[in-house]
């Protein structure tokens, strides 16, 4: 049984929602204001976050953003929910850290199944002794790995460039390790989304596209040694 923080100001949508994941044996709760989100996770854990964009108070974009820069709950997975179809819309929920990307109306059994996959990972991660949101496949012989000037320190969930700590979302901190981890190999876009997202997302290769961008601003060697494979994918090379 998982806790689910639901944050959505529609009572009716709330509770459509709420009903579906009781069905699924988790205890959701709701949270109608964006600016008693993260009060309210640093009150009581969630073990992920469904959060709607269009809130009062704070719009889910910020509160996105403030649940990833406070360290008690950066690494909780959040799944946005929005009326908004643009892709741009969808680019800024990933770029400020969300894990997926519902549009409305959805399905509630899809809403579902995205939720079991997000807490699956997050269960395996967690009977490895991994990090927060960490997927069971990726390997750890020891407690850091390095590639260049960049030092990932896998049991603190902490990342170095040149000895200055980087701050990633978790979902780029998976990324990157996985990256790292297949360094050399061609990787398509699809298997990055399998093996990073854990599962079939529905969200378009256009995710990994942005996560990519983002840590080869955050991590300058990437600009040179992450490079791009033209219609297919990415490839980092074995030696930056």
């Amino acid at each position: 049984m998982a806790r689910i923080l639901v944050v959505e100001d529609h009572a009716d949508i709330a509770e459509l929602i709420s009903h579906y994941l009781v069905k699924a044996g988790h205890t959701p709760e709701v949270v109608a204001s964006g600016t008693a989100v993260v009060p309210r996770l640093l009150d009581a854990p969630a073990d992920l976050i469904l959060l709607d964009v269009m809130l009062p108070g704070m719009d889910g974009l910020r509160v996105c953003q403030a649940i990833r820069a406070e360290p008690k709950t950066a690494g909780t997975p959040v799944v946005m929910l929005t009326a908004r179809g643009e892709e741009t819309d969808r680019v800024r929920g990933l770029e400020l850290g969300a894990d997926d990307y519902i549009t409305k109306p959805f399905s509630p059994r899809e809403l579902v199944a995205r939720v079991a996959a997000h807490l699956r990972r997050a269960e395996r991660a967690a009977a490895r002794g991994a990090g927060p949101g960490e997927p069971p496949g990726l390997r750890t012989d020891s407690g850091v790995i390095t590639y260049g000037p960049i030092t990932i320190d896998v049991e603190r969930h902490r990342i170095s460039h040149d000895g200055a700590e980087a701050r990633l979302t978790a979902k780029e901190f998976l990324l990157l390790r996985y990256l790292i981890e297949h360094r050399g190999r061609v990787l398509s876009r699809d298997r990055l989304l399998t093996d990073v997202w854990g599962y079939n997302y529905t969200g378009g290769t256009r995710t990994v596209d942005v996560h990519v961008r983002r840590i080869r601003e955050k991590l300058p060697v990437l600009a040179r040694a992450l490079t791009t494979i033209k219609q297919f994918g990415y490839k980092l090379e074995e030696t930056p």
